[in-house]
């Protein structure tokens, strides 16, 4: 008997979501259990504490491996699970691909933080919420001082992701204006790159099972005004059942303009912040200051995602000359291209 892969996840972590829909598209065998629920014994060590964890079954009936961060997770399984990919076949549309993916994972999360911990009505949801997913057996008494815990430890952690009095207005517009682009994107093809669904579509998800699904004000919010982003999330939590096919996939000569205007969102926010935090990074300063489409931003450096920048250059690099030159011909005037010019 060969062992399913083990994920050790939350239904509130948005990398966890994205994941599990992964492996259900992909037909791949696995268990859930909730992270440090009675499930999760005998855990092999990771490097940092982050959800998801990915157990791999070793060959001797066991569990020896534990894997973290959403996307390599997803490039593994790539490499041991052949068929209903996730990564496009054409280099292009697979870097761009690659790109929506990390702006969701890097920062619609900051969306989903400043949501859940920056408004009060969240916070109460949130902390009543997210210690009964783990330990719903335990009574209300029990669980009101974890409740006071974690929301405020969470809300601490609000610095970290630049969520603040001065860039709050900013999160939250730029929310909404990438649910309206996303919802005119989805008029006409069932997922962002075409018929079938890639990384990028289920790095969204992830963010939007949150912010689009769960947290009060946001949901409402989405609900107003990309009605069909909520019901698209829906469709996306399981896609067991759909039938890809290699040409369902977006062809780079015939990017639609609404895709396009994703993009000059990504520009807009993103790109900017990616240039100033590495900058940051690099000077070793404690927190950092700049100005993005306009607008004061200021957080912590965060290391990690400097990371992702050398990681997207990395991507770019990858292509070959004339990949290269379509993608930047792809990206001009979007704001992105700064990220690999």
């Amino acid at each position: 008997m060969t062992l399913p892969y083990k994920i050790l996840g939350a239904p509130g972590s948005p990398y966890s979501r994205k994941l599990r829909s992964v492996l259900r598209y992909r037909r791949i065998p696995f268990i859930w259990a909730n992270r440090n629920s009675k499930e999760d014994v005998n855990t092999p060590s990771v490097p940092v504490n982050l959800l998801p964890v990915l157990v791999l079954p070793g060959e001797n009936d066991n569990y020896t491996e534990a894997k973290i961060d959403s996307t390599p997770i997803i490039r593994f399984l790539e490499q041991h699970h052949p068929g209903r990919s996730v990564i496009p076949l054409d280099p292009v549309i697979a870097f761009l691909d690659y790109l929506i993916e990390d702006y969701a994972d890097e920062w619609l999360t900051k969306a989903m933080f400043h949501f859940r911990w920056a408004h009060q009505r969240n916070v109460g949801f949130a902390g009543s919420i997210l210690p009964r997913w783990t330990m719903n057996h335990l009574s209300d008494e029990e669980i009101a001082p974890m409740s006071k815990v974690i929301s405020e430890r969470q809300i601490e952690r609000l610095r970290y992701v630049g969520s603040n009095e001065v860039t709050g207005e900013f999160i939250e517009e730029s929310y909404q204006n990438f649910i309206e682009l996303l919802s005119a994107h989805l008029v006409g093809r069932r997922f962002i790159l075409g018929d079938r669904p890639g990384s990028s579509d289920f790095g969204v998800f992830g963010q939007l099972t949150q912010l689009a699904q769960t947290d009060p004000t946001c949901r409402d919010l989405t609900l107003e005004v990309a009605p069909r982003v909520f019901a698209w999330c829906d469709n996306v939590e399981d896609l067991s059942g759909i039938e890809p096919e290699d040409n369902d996939w977006m062809q780079s000569e015939d990017i639609p303009k609404t895709l396009g205007e994703i993009f000059k969102e990504i520009g807009r926010t993103y790109a900017p912040f990616l240039l100033a935090n590495a900058k940051a990074v690099a000077e070793g300063k404690e927190e950092w200051e700049s100005e993005i489409d306009d607008k004061l931003w200021k957080q912590m450096p965060f290391v990690y995602q400097a990371k992702c920048l050398a990681w997207i250059r990395e991507e770019f690099g990858n292509l070959n000359e004339a990949h290269k030159t379509k993608v930047l011909q792809l990206l001009q005037g979007s704001g992105c291209e700064v990220l690999i010019s």
